[in-house]
């Protein structure tokens, strides 16, 4: 009698079947999976970057403390002497990269409006191609057009000036980087609402004062954001500045003379030539974690300011 009941509930029980709506949740939950994957990637890569940096410079701290890292006016790790101070690589750094801004700047701010408020659509379909190819060119190229042009060029404009210096590169990068100062600037000015354009022409305003005086403060913020960006990028351009800049960590603000950045450092010691394991292998470690700090903190601002321009409806 049991093996009959079990029987009869087998020929009962409805058979599986693999509809269609089955495969499509399955499909879809497939690539959810993927995707979020995908997403994954880049944080397990930012705290593998973390790990690895954290843990190598805790073998440099220990040798060094900290407050000497941060003080110390000299940087020779890799003489008899050594010391160990960020300052002249730091100094380096910045000062590259206000050159590079303080070109890129007034010259992207002007192409970006006269493209958003002025150019017809044919004259922007000629321009963005050209920015675009700016873009494109490896930095090496950079580089070395910085060094065998830029620099003979100002020679001639400034008398005694080095062969390597922090002016050369620095011109240099800000016409690598204004294409992004021009693109993110363009894309805040074409935000703003139309609305606030024509309430300034029945004003009476003339559109250079529109653009001036009504559309470039709405999107101020935007603007300040594509400016930390490229600020960003300036400080973490590596080969420009390797080529160019004599690799000589100087703590001054001459743009006449040579200098060393954080990057060039990196590149400098990570040619072979220093044996691994070392202290003075690991400086490359510490300078690392400070590049990586530095350029975080600008991006967590620049990322801010995007998020309240966003906020107040610029985009």
């Amino acid at each position: 009698m049991t093996i009959q009941a079990t029987d009869a509930g087998t020929q009962n029980r409805a058979p599986f079947r693999f509809s269609r709506s089955n495969f499509v949740y399955g499909r879809e939950r497939l690539v959810q999976v993927v995707l979020l994957l995908c997403a994954m990637v880049s944080v397990f890569t930012t705290v593998g970057i973390i790990v690895v940096l954290s843990v190598q410079s805790y073998q440099f701290f220990k040798e060094v403390p900290l407050w000497k890292f941060l003080t110390d006016t000299q940087w020779t790790p890799l003489f008899s002497d050594q010391h160990f101070g960020i300052l002249p690589l730091l100094s380096g750094t910045l000062l590259t990269s206000v050159i590079a801004l303080s070109v890129s700047v007034p010259i992207g701010l002007v192409i970006a409006i006269y493209l958003s408020e002025y150019a017809a659509a044919p004259v922007r379909k000629v321009i963005k191609p050209f920015l675009e190819v700016l873009a494109g060119i490896p930095t090496i190229v950079y580089g070395y057009f910085a060094l065998v042009t830029v620099t003979p060029l100002l020679q001639s404009i400034i008398p005694g000036l080095s062969g390597f210096n922090a002016l050369s590169p620095g011109i240099v990068m800000g016409i690598m980087i204004l294409p992004l100062v021009t693109s993110l600037s363009e894309d805040a000015l074409r935000a703003v609402p139309n609305g606030l354009r024509e309430g300034g022409f029945a004003l009476g305003a003339s559109k250079l004062q529109v653009s001036l005086s009504v559309v470039f403060p709405s999107a101020f913020s935007g603007i300040i954001a594509s400016i930390i960006l490229a600020f960003s990028r300036a400080i973490g351009e590596t080969m420009i500045v390797a080529i160019a800049a004599g690799q000589m960590p100087n703590l001054t603000l001459n743009p006449l003379n040579p200098v060393a950045t954080m990057t060039a450092y990196i590149v400098q010691v990570s040619q072979g030539d220093t044996p691994y394991g070392t202290l003075s292998y690991n400086t490359i470690f510490a300078v690392a974690i400070t590049l990586f700090l530095f350029t975080f903190l600008l991006n967590i601002i620049s990322f801010r300011i995007r998020k309240r321009f966003l906020a107040v409806g610029g985009d």
